[in-house]
């Protein structure tokens, strides 16, 4: 029995022990594996390190030569600011004569052009002050024309007195002649000493008259006769101040800051409105002291305003260089002599021109901030301007058509007035 019981349990042995020793083998090898894996780790963590380090100091390195080479190639030759501002005219429309408004042509916002009517005062008493300017030009013009007719009357009479004068000698010579002989009195001899002395005084009296004729229109015709030409400028006076009634646009713009109003009586130099051509604007760039060391006139700049922002870039060159800074023209400038001054950065203000065909196809307008950016690379313009201006920077001709108008009137006046027309009418 004790031998079949030894002998059954055997094969159930067998396994058991196969299975022992297997597990006592995996054991084995976890507990070998375990000493191989912790000192393969640190060894792999150390290697991504030095790999991640590398890589940063490469992209460092690479970052510093982009740095270097951005300035090198573009930084050290641009120099750009935000502190800009649109600017340009603003022509104001002023009346040089006191009047009463009866008709406002524009308002804000309109567009106006040059010679265009703005404001339109009462004419009434300008119109009266004309016609008696020219009334008075046409009576000055017959008064003078009386003064040539004087200097010819004068001359008819010296004519004149000079024959009675030459009768009186010739009577007077006969008479001598007669008396030495006896034939005639000396009664009657005085007597033609008498005439004799009387037409020598009527001669002196005939020749200073005609003198004084002379004198008055000598080296003179009717058209430039100083009393012609007074009357003429109180003519022109009037006409002007008949013309400035009306108040007619400068130039070519938007009116803007209109305040003049319906029936207003204005004085001379009151503000009523202003116009402003947007196609002659600018840009006032507020550059720091430490930016102008490169910069000339002429040298190109690229504009970009926040109306349209970076969609929208134009161009231009710098137009001249401030000759100080914009503290130094305050109201208040600073007074750096006391105790308590404190450095700081000052601005120059650099003017910048805009490429026409730029500002036509993206209008701007005053005051609107921009960002320039100039660049450095042409030095061959001067740091400041070196030739005054040849020629007005702005001006307007539409003045001069007023003072077209009143000559036309002062000749049309004087011809009437004159000889050769009062001759032909007559004819």
């Amino acid at each position: 029995m004790a031998t079949a019981s030894t002998t059954q349990d055997s094969p159930n042995a067998g396994p058991a022990g196969q299975n022992d020793n297997n597990n006592q083998n995996g054991n084995h090898n976890q507990n070998g594996n375990k000493p191989q894996d912790s000192a393969t780790a640190p060894k792999h963590d150390g290697r991504k390190r030095k790999l991640w380090l590398i890589g940063v100091l490469i992209v460092v390195i690479l970052g510093g030569v982009g740095v270097w080479l951005w300035y090198d190639l573009y930084g050290r030759y641009n120099e750009s600011t935000d502190d800009a501002y649109v600017n340009g005219n603003v022509v104001e429309i002023t009346p040089l004569v006191t009047g009463t408004v009866t008709s406002i042509g524009a308002d804000d916002g309109d567009l106006v052009h040059e010679g265009q009517v703005l404001l339109t005062f009462d004419p009434s008493d300008n119109r009266i002050a004309l016609q008696s300017a020219e009334a008075n030009l046409a009576k000055t013009v017959r008064q003078v024309r009386g003064l040539f007719a004087n200097v010819d009357a004068m001359r008819a009479q010296m004519a004149s007195r000079q024959s009675d004068l030459k009768k009186a000698q010739d009577n007077y010579n006969r008479r001598r002649n007669l008396a030495a002989g006896g034939a005639i009195s000396q009664e009657e001899l005085s007597h033609a000493h008498d005439d004799l002395v009387s037409a020598q005084s009527a001669v002196s009296n005939a020749d200073q008259q005609l003198t004084s004729s002379r004198a008055l229109v000598d080296d003179t015709q009717v058209s430039n006769h100083p009393d012609v030409m007074a009357a003429a400028a109180q003519l022109r006076q009037a006409y002007l101040a008949n013309a400035r009634s009306t108040l007619i646009a400068p130039v070519t713009g938007y009116v803007a800051k209109r305040t003049v109003q319906l029936g207003q009586r204005i004085q001379p130099g009151t503000a009523t409105m202003a116009v402003i051509p947007l196609n002659q604007l600018w840009i006032d760039a507020n550059f720091k002291e430490t930016q102008l060391g490169h910069m000339r006139i002429g040298q190109a700049v690229d504009i970009e305003a926040d109306q349209y922002g970076s969609d929208v870039k134009y161009s231009g060159t710098v137009d001249s260089i401030g000759a100080g800074t914009g503290s130094a023209f305050a109201l208040l400038p600073a007074q750096n002599a006391t105790g308590n001054w404190i450095k700081i950065v000052q601005r120059v203000p650099v003017r910048i021109h805009i490429n026409a065909q730029d500002l036509e196809q993206h209008p701007l307008r005053i005051g609107l901030s921009t960002v320039v950016d100039v660049d450095l690379h042409d030095q061959s313009g001067p740091v400041l301007a070196q030739k005054p201006p040849q020629q007005a920077s702005y001006s307007t001709n539409v003045y001069d058509k007023q003072m077209g108008e009143a000559d036309e009137i002062i000749a049309r006046l004087i011809h009437e007035n004159s000889a050769a027309a009062v001759k032909t009418a007559q004819r």
